[in-house]
């Protein structure tokens, strides 16, 4: 029997010498997988075939997502799903990149208002671009600040200011100017992918997610998408290893004849000893 490793070794190693015209094709048969299928009716029920319909879509699409893992794009797609999130890159609310040939699931700053909102906690939560001439004070101690937006000067963007009141009567404002923010972008971007389609859109997140992160309730939802935006690590198959173990072995393998089981030699022994591999259920990236 397959173990885990040598199942997903050999869907990477199927998926690695693919021809690069057939990762569609590879994409499409993956989505059509009966244990793919599964994992998204678990979470998103009859919204299923919609949701994986507009993976495959967002898949077509996006030249720089194909070059990434098939696998890695559904896995990235399962965070989404997960947080009942669409990953339509025109809504905002999330997104999967591309980094290094694998994708990476990605909160909008529409997102974390989405999110945030949910938890019943927030009265008002916003986050805007401020325009030349706009801005007329700010103090970072106190948090006051004063905007006019009637004295805009042009539609250059100065900076980002983001805002929040709990119920509880808490409230916080943070602004950061656009220098601010690429510096940020500096350090910590893996990639140029959001910000080259739309700089604003990933500014304003940066600045939503820096004061939600700090003074914000955050709600194990929220708490589940910042962890992964912030860790990078590898994207597991979410298909179920029997059902991946049965195809892979069906299409390498040679019939069996009939023939006595060799007995394990004492230089060689079974590490398994004979029994089934018990994958355990932590294995799964999503469960």
């Amino acid at each position: 029997m397959a173990t885990n490793q040598s199942i997903k070794n050999n869907i990477q190693k199927k998926q690695h010498h693919a021809p690069a015209q057939q990762q569609g094709t590879t994409m499409k048969g993956l989505l059509s997988s009966p244990s793919v299928i599964k994992r998204f009716e678990e979470v998103l029920g009859k919204r299923a075939t919609q949701f994986t319909a507009s993976i495959l879509s967002l898949y077509n699409n996006e030249k720089m997502l194909q070059k990434a893992e098939p696998m890695t794009v559904i896995s990235s797609a399962m965070v989404a799903a997960t947080l009942d999130l669409p990953i339509d890159k025109n809504l905002g609310y999330a997104w999967i990149v591309p980094y290094g040939g694998k994708a990476q699931f990605q909160l909008g700053y529409k997102g974390y208002i989405q999110l945030a909102l949910r938890t019943g906690q927030y009265k008002y939560i916003n986050c805007i671009p401020v325009h030349e001439g706009e801005l007329q004070k700010w103090n970072p101690l106190t948090e006051e600040i004063e905007i006019d937006f009637d004295k805009r000067e042009s539609d250059a963007v100065v900076g980002y200011a983001a805002y929040f009141e709990l119920l509880n009567g808490f409230r916080k404002t943070i602004y950061w100017t656009k220098a601010q923010v690429e510096k940020h972008k500096t350090k910590f971007s893996k990639s140029n992918f959001g910000w080259g389609k739309d700089w604003d859109a990933m500014a304003l997140k940066t600045v939503l997610k820096a004061i939600l992160s700090k003074w914000g309730i955050l709600s194990v939802e929220m708490q589940t998408a910042v962890i992964e935006e912030d860790e990078t690590r590898e994207r597991k198959d979410i298909t179920e290893e029997a059902e991946a173990a049965e195809i892979i072995e069906s299409e390498s393998e040679p019939e069996a004849k009939e023939e006595e089981p060799e007995k394990p030699s004492a230089l060689d022994p079974d590490p398994f000893d004979g029994k089934p591999v018990d994958i355990k259920e932590n294995d799964l990236p999503f469960d």
